[in-house]
């Protein structure tokens, strides 16, 4: 395992008024992403009408992209409020070589986990980066 801190030049995939979605290089598991919001805020329930209706309209976009592109079957998203970073939903990707974890709410972090000591090399980000950039891509479409 490389131990190397990698730095990503544009994280952004996908843009619009009030929300940016970005890869999670901190975890490097292709189709890990974060939608977070432009203004900052702790809670969906601080959403203007306009922010609502965008930002469903940002997860189906994404997620229709994460079953086209990557073949992602099942997604978990998280939000929590009581976060410093202000709001974000993970939109979290369940691949094949997950399933000795579990498909329960609890493999999640012994994933990630195992991502972070053992997928951060320089092919995986390699990867990560190219599925990152092709979504992107069928997101500007």
């Amino acid at each position: 395992m490389e131990n190397k801190k990698y730095v990503f030049e544009d994280d952004v995939i996908f843009e619009t008024d009030h929300f940016v979605v970005g890869q999670d290089w901190e975890v490097p598991i292709c189709g890990f992403f974060i939608v977070a919001t432009k203004r900052k805020i702790r809670s969906f329930m601080e959403f203007t009408d306009k922010e609502s209706v965008e930002f469903m309209d940002v997860l189906r976009k994404v997620r229709k992209c994460m079953q086209k592109e990557l073949d992602i079957d099942d997604v978990y998203m998280f939000q929590n409020e009581d976060t410093v970073h202000g709001f974000h939903l993970w939109m979290f990707p369940r691949s094949e070589w997950m399933e000795k974890f579990g498909r329960k709410i609890e493999s999640v972090r012994p994933i990630m986990e195992y991502a972070e000591k053992n997928m951060m090399t320089g092919g995986q980000i390699e990867k990560v980066k190219r599925v990152a950039e092709g979504v992107r891509k069928a997101l500007m479409k």
